[in-house]
């Protein structure tokens, strides 16, 4: 088992602790205008698409012939990194910006204000990421633990922190929303 490690990196990665928070302040003052029917519905799409999105990583897996429940992800990450050819890894980037743009369109289009896509969207956005790992969890059982290493994002540059940080950021995104609906 890992240690546990604080901070993620780079170091700027750390300040989406204060997301939920920051959510929290704008979204007190009046409920939201979302249905409770509807996040459950929006939550059933992101668990799902959490899923797929794991599938996918274990597609990837398979494809480069690595192992795919291989404890020290983070190792071959960073070697299919330095490794992967170029066109690859721009193909990974889009997948991750097409990702983004999905949860997004869904956030705009289930809600009519600001506020509420807003909120849609760190809805779905927790629950795909929670879902994420799930899914990795019950088909390869990986990550190993909560302290595991992983590279979150790699848009602008690899963005690095333990499995905990990511789920801790969505599990109070997800009590923010439902809390102030």
């Amino acid at each position: 088992m890992n240690s546990f490690v604080l901070l993620a990196h780079p170091w700027w990665v750390n300040l989406l602790i204060f997301v939920p928070f920051a959510a929290y302040y704008f979204f007190r003052r009046q409920p939201l205008a979302i249905a409770k029917r509807q996040l459950l519905l929006l939550a059933c799409f992101a668990i799902a698409f959490g899923f797929v999105e794991a599938v996918g990583v274990i597609y990837l897996r398979a494809g480069l012939g690595l192992p795919l429940n291989y404890a020290p992800i983070i190792l071959w990450q960073m070697q299919l990194f330095k490794g992967l050819p170029k066109t690859l890894l721009t193909i990974e980037v889009f997948r991750e910006l097409a990702t983004l743009v999905m949860l997004l369109s869904v956030s705009l289009i289930a809600a009519r204000k600001m506020k509420e896509r807003w909120a849609v969207f760190l809805w779905i956005f927790a629950f795909w990421d929670i879902f994420y790992y799930a899914g990795l969890w019950l088909t390869v059982r990986w990550p190993s633990s909560l302290t595991t290493l992983d590279v979150l994002f790699l848009m602008p540059v690899p963005w690095y922190s333990q499995v905990w940080f990511p789920i801790l950021v969505s599990l109070m995104s997800i009590a923010v929303v439902f809390i102030t609906v």
